[in-house]
């Protein structure tokens, strides 16, 4: 029983993978498209590679993860426990696509694993949360606004007494890099969550200890997952982001890839913490875009964006809790 609800799990854990990667596409790729600096499917195909390279670059954001989000009993009820976490992050990354808003998947799988260990009456380490969650949820959009206007006020000096349509156009050369740039750290943030949920279903499925480094299998499993549902798109959310909050130019979407990787590389190599790809990009874009004038981002879209980031972990966390019932009430 315990060894099919491990691989019921690791299963549902790698197709929240997938729907990670066609969710978070737009992160990549959006701007370099909107510019056209890239075709759709160079582009996915780029941000796909990206993603899978990325993935193997280290395990710190797994680490917090899989150890330092909650301490999940071992057995049948740490596995339901898990799977009702990935469902409700499931729900939550549907119902932001089906709207075209570009939530957290992170944020998704943290309230996961948060409302379904409340729900089993599980032990929180809120303590993590807050300092590997919470606080980089909040510091990292900041950070990304930020750092995307200063690139960009530093291109538009170094630039001021250049053709601006020659400018132009040498930035829609630079672009596929700063794109392959965010689609690495894509990988390197994004794919490590899910390897590890599957390193805590093996730990509470009794088949690894919580000291082990995380397997092999599961890097390339997650890591290829994320991979496929990056080349599958998320064009709904690519049209918010490369379009309905500013209309790029190649000059502002390689300021805003280039703000957002850095923030990234940062967080994952530098702290372990599991922020959004979504949450950086969608504000270095806002960034960007209020170098211009205030008025050119339409802070409506923002707005509603914002609010999606808000209810993310508290909607997934409740969901997740129903999910977790629902196991409980079949499988306990």
């Amino acid at each position: 029983m315990e060894l099919a609800l491990v691989i019921g799990v690791i299963v549902i854990a790698l197709a929240f993978d997938y729907t990670n990667g066609f969710h978070d596409a737009a992160n990549a790729i959006a701007t370099s498209v909107s510019t056209r600096a890239l075709t759709p499917r160079i582009a996915l195909l780029l941000a796909a590679v990206m993603n899978f390279i990325g993935a193997h670059l280290g395990t710190a954001v797994a680490q917090t993860v899989g150890k330092g989000i909650i301490g999940a009993p071992v057995g049948t009820q740490g596995l339901l426990i898990v799977g009702g976490a990935l469902i409700g992050a499931i729900v939550w990354n549907l119902i932001t696509w089906y709207f075209g808003l570009p939530s957290s998947s992170s944020h998704a799988l943290i309230g996961g694993l948060v409302g379904s260990a409340l729900a089993a009456s599980a032990s929180v380490n809120w303590s993590g949360v807050v300092e590997k969650v919470v606080i980089p949820m909040v510091v990292s959009p900041v950070i990304g606004f930020c750092l995307g206007g200063l690139v960009m006020i530093a291109i538009l000096w170094i630039f001021r007494r250049s053709n601006p349509h020659r400018t132009s156009r040498g930035f829609r050369y630079f672009q596929p890099v700063s794109a392959a740039a965010i689609a690495l750290g894509h990988g390197l943030q994004d794919a490590q969550k899910t390897m590890g949920v599957i390193f805590l279903a093996l730990v509470v499925g009794g088949y690894t200890s919580p000291t082990a480094d995380i397997p092999e299998w599961v890097i390339t499993a997650s890591a290829l997952a994320i991979s496929l549902g990056t080349y599958a798109g998320g064009w709904r959310i690519m049209r918010t982001m490369g379009r309905r909050i500013i209309h790029l130019d190649p000059p502002r979407g390689f300021a805003a890839e280039a703000a957002a990787s850095s923030v990234l590389y940062t967080a994952a190599i530098g702290f372990g913490a599991p922020i959004s790809t979504t949450h950086t990009m969608t504000t270095a874009i806002m960034g960007v875009g209020a170098t211009r004038r205030l008025s050119a981002v339409r802070w409506g879209i923002a707005g509603n964006i914002v609010t999606a980031w808000v209810l993310t972990i508290p909607a997934a966390a409740v969901v997740a809790a129903l999910a977790y019932f629902l196991l409980h009430l079949i499988l306990g």
